[in-house]
């Protein structure tokens, strides 16, 4: 089964943030038990040991926060085999890789010698027992903006960083408001962000990428999500007859079979130019460094004639401390 197509069949969080003209950021605490463990997305206790060094990366999220915070991860999963993630620069060229992120490889995981595994819940909750053999596991949803400021500060509260992942929470939240002043008023784009398919699956506003878009004045043709109390509901198949603005697409490498379809041609999207397929940091944007590239890019590609389209090595590289331990 193909990558995209797991989205839609794990648990997300139906917790909502709110959006408008007012666009509040949550700022979440870690979320720790009594006892001093960590709870993660699954509502488990999961301790960890003091003095974490070694963090795994199960998705690029944990790499992207860790090295945000100075530190470079022992191992991590990619999403395209062979494919660069730029946003987090050529950092990543010599950590070992695991596998894919729906199948990382738990042999090669295991070498790395991790003293934490950080995850998407919905690749590896299934066999969380071979994780915790290995080391501390703890799963994350990584699907809605209300994801991200709270996972940030758990893994940072982790390695004892959580000054760090306050100031890159704040400075997210900062950026947003600036942008969203900058930009043009009064107008707003309509978009469309999914994967692609024969069934492109369109994402609502709640999630990361959307709402990143939403909040600096992109109108999503998805919307809101109508039922946010009902699990795996974060987005839907939705036809291509909608016709949206922009249409960004999440690069998942050759395999396009939407721009198969007839309708494609047709779209004003296509006829335009302004149909984007967007790299890694779009598909994994709840680190602090993904969300903030995707927000630069966001913001040229809605506007291009007020923002500039960002170099995205090296804006990564001026996030990322110039000592990693």
């Amino acid at each position: 089964m193909a990558d995209h197509r797991l989205v839609a069949r794990w648990p997300v969080q139906a917790s909502r943030f709110i959006l408008g003209t007012a666009f509040v950021m949550l700022t979440a605490a870690s979320s720790l038990a009594a006892d001093g463990s960590f709870v993660d997305d699954r509502g488990i206790a999961v301790a960890v040991p003091e003095g974490v060094h070694r963090i795994a990366s199960v998705s690029y999220f944990a790499a992207d926060v860790a090295l945000a915070l100075g530190l470079k991860p022992v191992a991590s999963t990619y999403m395209v085999q062979g494919r660069n993630p730029d946003f987090l620069s050529d950092y990543m060229a010599d950590v070992p890789e695991i596998g894919q992120r729906a199948t990382p490889n738990l042999e090669l995981l295991a070498q790395a010698k991790p003293d934490v595994i950080v995850a998407m819940r919905r690749y590896t909750e299934g066999n969380a027992p071979q994780y915790q053999a290995i080391a501390p596991y703890l799963a994350y949803n990584l699907e809605l903006y209300s994801d991200s400021d709270r996972t940030i500060m758990q893994v940072a509260t982790m390695l004892g960083k959580q000054d760090r992942a306050k100031q890159l929470n704040d400075d997210f939240k900062t950026h947003i408001e600036e942008i969203a002043a900058q930009a043009p008023q009064g107008v707003h784009p309509r978009f469309q962000i999914m994967w692609g398919g024969d069934a492109p699956w369109t994402f609502y506003s709640e999630n990361m990428t959307a709402a990143i878009l939403t909040a600096i004045g992109g109108e999503n043709i998805a919307g809101h999500n109508p039922t946010p109390h009902i699990p795996d509901n974060f987005g839907l198949e939705m036809s291509l007859e909608a016709d949206p603005d922009v249409i960004f697409v999440y690069d998942y490498g050759p395999d396009r079979p939407h721009e198969g379809n007839p309708i494609w041609q047709q779209l004003s999207a296509v006829k335009n130019g302004r149909v984007y397929y967007v790299g890694d940091e779009w598909v994994e944007a709840h680190g602090p460094i993904a969300r903030e590239l995707v927000l630069r890019e966001a913001a040229h590609y809605l506007y291009p004639e007020t923002f500039a389209m960002p170099d995205i090595k090296a804006e990564a590289e001026k996030i990322i401390p110039d000592v990693l331990n």
